[in-house]
């Protein structure tokens, strides 16, 4: 009729209901995290949209225009934006790169996009119209979303993309149209978690037919990584305050005892930052990129003693320990080496070191032999991760000694 108003199309739940059971269907290790999803219409959401209370946006007339099989993987993609903490990580990464700009978040929910699609599709799932993959920016497949963040830049990409809008649960930027914190229909945080341990679960139970970048995501919320640098810091902190490590007298602070003696000045006993020797590990199956995290650590552990380089000792070690370096800045040791690995050699060296060290770190990829008998002090392995053992499958590495604290280091 000329001149008549086109009524809006409501919400057709039935057909986003039977695109959900087809995703079930397609990824069942993840039906438990799209059927926890609480829909919610929204004419203001441009396609569909997640917020980090799992709540899911759905446009009428995005829903009305797309085909059920889309609208299976338009389900997958964005749940998988709310399992892998997209909103917490782009919020982590904004803070610390100091973003603020909608541009920038368009760039994170642009790059945690590429994780997703990288491996999304296929085995029953189309791919959606307009969506991104990694090779649009000319990059590779399998990065993590602050990886791509790294490299991609938005005055190159080949598209206009200031349509795609995932919603606060992709990249943390709140929307007009989010319920918030306290509105009906959201996940309290120990709901969410449960959801995330019960898909971690599916995945663990069908390794063989779930893709590579959901099984990393598996392990890592099964066995998160280690907080390495808190763990060092406990490390030294305990052997600062273990006996007869790094005692002291100073008249800057008088002795409690003092007072039972007017008159007299008694010294109090201070406690001095523990010497730390650090092991190097620079054999050939150590990256450049593993040996500058090595560095990095060095700097951070010169920090974790208060900036106190001439407490930090470091020796480079391969089959051979070389000479120890006491710190004058991270960036001049000499990391000589390259050939095979003995770290007993460079557990040798560090104890031989005077004044002995009240603590010794080692940081390796594993692939040594380890000392026979505990250091008379503390020890704290830092191990470069290994997803196996390639250069000869003769050769299974000795797990660390019993006597060390052994931590993960995560570039």
């Amino acid at each position: 009729m000329s001149g008549a108003t086109r009524t809006a199309p409501a919400l057709d739940l039935d057909k986003l209901y039977a695109a959900r059971l087809h995703a079930a269907r397609a990824r069942p290790y993840l039906a438990t995290a799209l059927f926890a999803l609480q829909l919610v219409e929204s004419r203001g959401t441009p396609t569909m949209a997640v917020d980090r209370y799992w709540r899911c946006y759905a446009s009428p007339a995005f829903v009305d225009r797309t085909p059920e099989v889309e609208l299976a993987a338009v389900w997958v993609h964005e749940v998988s934006h709310l399992l892998r903490d997209h909103h917490g990580r782009s919020d982590r990464y904004a803070c610390a790169h100091g973003l603020t700009s909608p541009a920038e978040r368009l760039r994170m929910n642009i790059a945690g996009d590429f994780e997703i699609n990288d491996d999304a599709f296929g085995d029953g799932l189309v791919r959606p119209e307009g969506a991104v993959v990694p090779r649009m920016a000319q990059l590779p497949e399998g990065w993590l979303m602050e990886s791509y963040l790294a490299h991609l830049r938005l005055g190159s990409f080949p598209r206009d993309l200031a349509w795609l809008d995932c919603g606060s649960g992709a990249d943390g930027l709140d929307r007009s149209w989010d319920l918030g914190p306290g509105g009906a229909h959201g996940l309290s945080e120990q709901e969410r978690d449960a959801v995330r341990f019960r898909v971690a679960q599916g995945i663990a139970a069908r390794p063989g037919r779930v893709p590579r970048g959901w099984r990393r995501w598996a392990e890592e919320a099964f066995q998160p990584p280690q907080p390495w640098r808190e763990l060092l810091g406990a490390a030294l902190r305990a052997a600062a305050v273990g006996g007869g490590a790094g005692d002291d007298y100073s008249y800057a602070r008088p002795a409690r005892r003092a007072a039972s003696l007017p008159g007299v000045v008694l010294p109090g006993l201070r406690r001095m930052p523990p010497r730390v020797c650090v092991v190097i590990d620079t054999s050939g199956s150590v990256s450049d990129v593993e040996l500058g995290a090595a560095v990095r650590e060095v700097a951070a552990i010169c920090r974790a003693v208060g900036g106190r380089r001439d407490l930090v000792t470091a020796v480079p070690c391969d089959a051979a320990a070389h000479t120890a370096q006491q710190l004058c800045r991270s960036e001049g040791i000499p990391l000589v080496g390259g050939g095979g690995t003995d770290l007993r050699e460079g557990f040798a060296r560090a104890l031989r070191a005077q004044p002995a060290p009240d603590v010794v770190v080692a940081l390796t990829d594993g692939q040594t032999p380890w000392p026979s008998r505990r250091p008379p002090c503390r020890t704290v392995i830092g191990l470069f991760p290994r997803s196996g053992y390639n250069e000869d499958t003769d050769y299974e590495p000795a797990l660390p000694p019993p006597w060390a604290r052994v931590v993960e280091i995560r570039s």
